[in-house]
């Protein structure tokens, strides 16, 4: 018999839900078969821990004496640009924004020191931040500069909103020219020296619910160490990629849009992170509760490593010059073993999605929902689907009419 949101959440509050991680429903449905399992646990947890580029926090830091209008002019935070084209004191840190100043590729390759990720990580942290700010002045405005501390207990809003979020599989990058390349899948030796991966796999939110029938928009998550939410689905959402019998996607697909609140959050799983060679990123930990409403959602929580594929792809010439093709794939039970094997030779593996910071938000998430503290929500709206004709669409270059 299927089971609801309503029902569960008054299983919850009464103590009496059944509450596992994604790690753990594996052996649960080796033990007892899917329809047993699916009878007795209530909600898998899953969990993500890695980089992820579009990311940011906007906030509003109030109004000064004299008022200042910001919003047209520049403001930086710590030397780092935050965007300002929203109102008078509303702004954007994005995670990749880098300062002015720096150097960026000019001394190839890049140290990328600080930027974006690292403000927010800062924040989040309770450290006071320089803001400069400057206007072009106006009646209600009259302001032109502004130089102060700012802190996030003192901020009236700071939100974590990031566009793309806990990619639904991705690529295995690894390098077939000469030369060592420096890529946001991290640094890539010559001539297949090695490969890098960034997934949780089996613990992977999405990965646990191929088709979108849990995670839609509206749904309760754990976001940055606090509480947040699914707002949409993520830029380059791509659900109609070709798919396993078992419904998890062979390539990149599915993305999410997610917000919370920053005042919640903490620096132990919001942490800016250096791309050598690249530029700036924030490491972001998601989790996601799944609530088992029948078999069919139990047997896609069951998914083992072993069962999911990945697309190995050249960064050195195919992914920068948009070729398509691939070097084959493999399972990421394969790319946990340490090595996998291309064209005949065997490849290192390095991933740079942590699966013991995963399992660490999965299980965190779990006792959160046994003590009570988070009830699971209704999606208001399902997200696209593998069968909603919606697919990434790359840029399409028209020539410029002068």
């Amino acid at each position: 018999m299927a089971k609801t949101i309503s029902e569960i959440n008054k299983k919850i509050k009464k103590g009496e839900a059944v509450i596992v991680n994604a790690e753990e429903i594996i052996d649960i449905v080796a033990k007892k078969g899917t329809k047993k399992a699916a009878e007795e646990v209530d909600v898998v947890t899953t969990g993500t821990f890695g980089p992820m580029c579009s990311s940011g926090v906007y906030f509003n830091i109030g109004h000064s004496k004299p008022r200042i209008k910001i919003g047209g002019g520049k403001a930086y935070l710590n030397d780092v640009p935050v965007y300002t084209g929203l109102a008078a004191v509303d702004m954007y840190l994005g995670a990749a924004a880098l300062p002015d100043d720096d150097p960026r590729n000019k001394i190839y390759p890049g140290e990328f020191k600080y930027g974006g990720g690292h403000v927010i990580e800062e924040l989040v942290s309770g450290k006071d931040v320089r803001l400069v700010g400057s206007a072009y002045g106006t009646d209600c405005y009259p302001r032109k500069k502004i130089e102060t501390l700012i802190n996030i207990k003192d901020l009236n809003e700071a939100v974590l909103f990031n566009p793309r979020n806990a990619y639904q599989n991705y690529n295995i990058a690894v390098n077939l020219c000469d030369k060592t390349i420096y890529t946001y899948m991290g640094t890539l030796r010559p001539d297949l020296g090695n490969a890098n991966y960034c997934s949780a796999g089996q613990l992977s939110p999405l990965l646990n619910d191929p088709y979108y029938k849990t995670i839609g928009i509206g749904t309760k998550i754990f976001l940055g160490g606090g509480i947040g939410y699914v707002a949409w689905h993520g830029t380059q959402h791509n659900p109609s990629v070709k798919r396993k019998k078992n419904g998890v996607p062979q390539a990149p697909a599915g993305t999410l849009a997610v917000i919370g609140d920053l005042k919640q959050m903490s620096p132990d799983w919001l942490r800016g992170l250096t791309m050598y060679g690249y530029g700036v990123t924030l490491n972001v930990g998601i989790g996601i509760p799944i609530p088992i409403f029948d078999e069919e959602i139990c047997r896609y929580t069951a998914v083992r490593d072993e069962e999911l594929w990945a697309q190995i792809v050249d960064y050195g010439s195919a992914y920068p010059q948009g070729n398509p093709g691939n070097l084959g794939e493999v399972n990421y039970a394969e790319l946990k073993s340490g090595k996998i094997k291309i064209q005949g030779k065997d490849v290192p593996t390095g991933a740079f999605s942590s699966y013991s910071k995963a399992l660490e938000i999965a299980n965190t998430l779990k006792e959160w929902i046994k003590k009570g503290d988070f009830l699971l929500t209704e999606s208001v709206a399902s997200l696209p689907g593998a069968d909603s004709g919606y697919a990434f669409k790359s840029l399409n270059e028209r020539p410029v009419e002068n």
